[in-house]
């Protein structure tokens, strides 16, 4: 098996648009050192993390909805702050193990791998701590991607395709952390927002999975969408929501109607977050909140067996996602265009050139 020195890969050079993204042909394949593994990416899905993470919007100087950014003028736009540059993106990966370094017995050469978007690594001064693909580790937009063994996730398994398999890792992943937070459970009713996109249509799915009556809030054109993934109803994205409603709100949206999902919920409740995609200053009633014992959860820290847990069902082929275009990873800027557009529902997913093995 022979592996190039250099490959093809997207860079992010700055913050900002599309024009921030550079293709080049002259990067170096990285060696795994111990306890790393050598992946041959097979697919890289699409996803607002990266997006986000290129405009700069998780700065505190950016307020504004997710696609009202345009371009950053920021510093510390990452997860965690500053980002070095160039970086290579992609937190959404599948892909074959090519060569191991000192220590690794599995995943082993010819294994199909996935990763969690954002791992956790945590400290004894945070708990919490994690790195994020794509962020502060070089991701998947290449034809190959250095892992930590330890942090691998073995799909051979699964009958889901590659593609698929790349849709999974953000949109399954957050969705059933956020479903696990909140604690939902078989007859519940479960509110989602953003039910057509990728981590919508996941909720409602793993959600349905664990028996739950779920709504899911859409435009009309993509409720078929939401209902073929498990909804029992769907609610138009401007209508508006009953009070006392729910016994969890899965949230990827916020924005100003912020204040109407935590008044559909139920007294004790539980409203869980992952994401700001119509803006993440928001306005609601305190009292809204603390005199009906409404529990927020934020959730971007992802516990291993909580990803190990959908890893199981990812290779019993339980769940599987809406693939609804494939693109080549040169057209990363058109993929990223037709995604922000909300063009599609469920996911894009980016396919790097064969490398040489």
């Amino acid at each position: 098996m022979t592996i190039p020195e250099r490959m093809s890969a997207v860079l992010l050079t700055r913050h900002g648009g599309a024009d921030a993204l550079r293709w080049s042909d002259d990067v170096a394949v990285p060696v795994p050192g111990p306890g790393q593994v050598l992946v041959r990416v097979l697919a890289a899905g699409v996803n607002n993390t990266d997006i986000n993470t290129r405009i700069g919007w998780y700065s505190p100087d950016v307020t504004g909805a997710t696609d009202a950014v345009g371009d950053a003028e920021v510093e510390a736009g990452g997860w965690s702050g500053a980002l070095e540059f160039p970086r290579i993106q992609g937190g959404d990966i599948c892909g074959a193990v090519v060569a191991v370094g000192a220590g690794v017995q599995r995943p082993g050469p010819g294994d199909r791998v996935t990763s969690q978007i954002n791992i956790p690594r945590p400290t004894g001064d945070n708990p919490t701590a994690y790195v994020a693909l794509g962020s502060e580790l070089d991701g998947a937009f290449a034809q190959y991607c250095l892992l930590e063994a330890a942090e691998c996730f073995d799909v051979s398994a699964s009958p889901l395709s590659d593609v698929e398999i790349a849709a999974m890792p953000c949109a399954f992943g957050t969705a059933f952390n956020l479903l696990t937070r909140a604690g939902c459970r078989a007859g519940q009713t479960v509110l989602v927002t953003g039910a057509s996109g990728g981590v919508g249509l996941a909720a409602v799915q793993l959600a349905a999975l664990r028996g739950a009556v779920v709504t899911g809030v859409t435009s009309a054109a993509k409720a078929e969408f939401v209902r073929d993934a498990g909804a029992a109803e769907t609610v138009d994205r401007d209508a508006a929501l009953p009070q006392d409603a729910f016994d969890v709100v899965i949230d990827v949206v916020a924005g100003p109607g912020w204040g109407a999902l935590i008044d559909a919920l139920k007294p004790g409740g539980d409203y869980a977050v992952a994401g700001a995609i119509a803006g993440p200053v928001v306005e609601a009633d305190l009292r809204r909140i603390y005199l009906r014992d409404i529990t927020l959860h934020g959730a971007s820290f992802l516990p291993h067996k909580v990803f190990a847990d959908l890893i199981a069902l990812i290779n019993d082929g339980a769940v599987r996602p809406l693939v609804s275009r494939v693109y080549p990873l040169a057209d990363i800027a058109r993929a990223q265009a037709d995604f922000v557009e909300k063009r599609y529902p469920g996911k894009l997913v980016l396919t790097p050139p064969e490398g040489q093995t």
